[in-house]
């Protein structure tokens, strides 16, 4: 099996495991994925926002907020869990086509 089928495997792997940042919080009642947490639930945890992250948190908005897609919200979690899955797809693809595209510009140098 060559390096590059091996990757995509790894890839699928991880792409099924992905729900399990969502399911693992619901299970342990934790509130939010580990690390994915919003201003508001940075201030409860460690009782302040601070000043730089409060400055540059309105710069980025994610094309797909919370891994869900518009109207997904109220699905429950097996719904949610198929948004999580579908979101690291188009995320891999849309990673890998642009690193493709970068290998081609690079490979016409």
């Amino acid at each position: 099996m060559n390096v590059t089928k091996k990757l995509w495997i790894g890839l699928l792997i991880l792409i099924v495991l992905s729900p399990i940042g969502l399911l693992l919080p619901e299970h342990f009642k934790a509130g939010a994925a580990w690390g994915e947490w919003g201003i508001d639930e940075i201030k409860e945890l460690v009782g302040y926002i601070p000043q730089r992250l409060e400055k540059l948190a309105g710069i980025w908005n994610a094309p797909i907020p919370d891994y869900a897609f518009k109207g997904w919200e109220g699905k429950g979690l097996g719904g949610l869990s198929i948004a999580y899955i579908i979101s690291a797809i188009i995320g891999i693809v849309t990673a890998a086509l642009i690193i493709m595209l970068i290998g081609k510009i690079l490979m016409k140098k």
